[in-house]
């Protein structure tokens, strides 16, 4: 019996295998991910090529650090989508989903999780001469300021929804 070598490796990718996927991919471009293991003379699934190459190796992945307008915004998709880190990326150009739910998972759940704590234990009149972010400290707040390349941009908060309302087609 023929043994497939699909999938005979798993786990953490070397980086000759990284190497041979990068180049495989810049010469024949993205697709084909079912035969793409065999013909470069990797023992991977092809699905796991495609993930690798999305999430990890294509050139065009922004590798900066999250502005302070995408950490907002990943907060209030999170809140209104939950999970749905798909759905949540789609709304981020050029970012993974892998990268907004590690992103997500290792910063910004904590940081959210200690604002609801903060603001549940001191209810204290706010002053108005600043700006505040439920999610945010006014020390972050303060790095952000309008003299930096990255100003404070103020957006209305998101709000879930009970029902959709979706127009009628008329003959529909």
């Amino acid at each position: 019996m023929e043994t497939n070598n699909c999938c005979e490796k798993q786990g953490a990718w070397s980086s000759d295998e990284d190497q041979i996927l990068f180049n495989y991919v810049q010469l024949t471009g993205e697709g084909n991910w079912t035969d793409l293991p065999q013909r470069a003379g990797l023992k991977r699934c092809g699905e796991n090529c495609k993930h690798r190459w999305l999430n990890y190796l294509k050139p065009t992945i922004p590798r900066e650090n999250f502005s302070w307008d995408e950490q907002e915004l990943i907060i209030r998709l999170h809140k209104l989508l939950g999970n749905r880190w798909c759905m949540i990326a789609g709304r981020l150009p050029g970012r993974s989903e892998d990268e907004i739910k590690n992103y997500w998972n290792t910063y910004l759940s904590k940081k959210v999780e200690e604002e609801k704590k903060v603001g549940s234990r001191s209810v204290k009149s706010r002053s108005m001469s600043s700006v505040e972010s439920p999610w945010f400290s006014q020390n972050d707040l303060a790095m952000n300021s309008m003299d930096s390349p990255n100003p404070v941009i103020v957006r209305p908060k998101v709000v879930r929804l009970a029902k959709a309302v979706l127009p009628r087609l008329v003959g529909s």
